[in-house]
């Protein structure tokens, strides 16, 4: 069978842009419904394969398999409905709080399986942390509202430790400088985007090893975004971050590895630079250059 026809069969992009794949993606066509890219890295956090998520009847994660590397971001795109929070959402098991969800495959964090049955969920969200769609501080102070993880892992032996806590948290959220008169103030009380890096402060205070954020800038203006942009810059020297977004271009300027989802399916992964100047599989050109999303 001529080359070209096995590789539209497989899904493999044939550029519509005039440009062909390198000869590694000739020499090895992809079959239909396997991912595309290297889903491997060296010395990963996360390793996950096989993993499927069923909410009742709805398959919404299909066979699903990525690695995900220490002190890097790895950026997860994909139109609406295509998996990509669900598949966030495994990370830390957050999907066990959904009636009907049901998670099958192996997921391990430093190569234990989160789902084994001596796997504490409380301490595993401590391990990995979480910021929402919608920044949501506790009804409490600022100071409180960073204060109350370390306060009930028992992370801080006095009050002293819990006030040095709280302020290097708030400094590496870039925002020591913005609330340090009024940490008792409500945290409600702070503008959107401070309330995110509030969030963010909150999450690194019980020392994760990794930072899950699903759209974390879509409600916010551009100077927030950026604000929130330069910050997973800073992170990610110290943890590995997975970010959920619709906007690809903060997805090309904040991560090193990007993940295209498509009806569930992991279509294709790969250094964030390649992705979005050669992509290898034709739907992940379709949804980058516009033609759906």
């Amino acid at each position: 069978m001529d080359t070209a026809i096995e590789m539209e069969r497989a899904g493999i992009n044939l550029k519509p842009s005039g440009r062909m794949p390198d000869d590694s993606v000739l020499q090895a066509p992809v079959e239909a419904g396997k991912t595309v890219g290297n889903i491997t890295v060296d010395d990963p956090i996360f390793s996950c394969r096989d993993v499927d998520v069923y909410y009742g009847e709805k398959h919404a994660i299909k066979k699903v398999g990525i690695d995900i590397g220490k002190n890097s971001v790895l950026a997860m795109i994909g139109p609406s409905g295509c998996g990509k929070s669900t598949f966030l959402r495994c990370l830390n098991r957050m999907n066990d709080t959904i009636p009907n969800a049901r998670v099958v495959g192996s997921i391990k964090l430093d190569g234990n399986d989160i789902h084994d049955k001596k796997q504490d969920v409380v301490q595993l969200r401590a391990r990995v942390g979480m910021v929402f769609q919608k920044p949501n501080p506790f009804p409490k102070s600022i100071y409180e509202n960073v204060a109350y993880g370390p306060r009930i892992h028992g992370l801080a032996g006095d009050r002293v430790e819990l006030d040095e806590i709280v302020h290097s948290s708030l400094q590496r959220a870039g925002l020591w400088e913005e609330v340090k008169d009024r940490l008792q103030h409500p945290g409600t009380s702070l503008s959107g985007g401070q309330q995110q890096r509030l969030c963010i402060a909150r999450t690194i205070a019980v020392n994760p090893e990794v930072i899950l954020m699903d759209e974390p800038c879509s409600a916010l203006d551009p100077i927030a975004t950026a604000r929130i942009e330069d910050l997973m810059e800073e992170l990610r020297q110290s943890y590995a971050i997975v970010i959920v977004t619709h906007s690809m271009q903060q997805a090309a300027r904040v991560s090193q590895r990007t993940a295209y989802f498509h009806l569930g399916d992991l279509i294709e992964v790969g250094e964030t630079d390649r992705i979005f100047t050669n992509p290898r599989h034709r739907l992940t050109e379709d949804y980058i250059t516009g033609r759906f999303g």
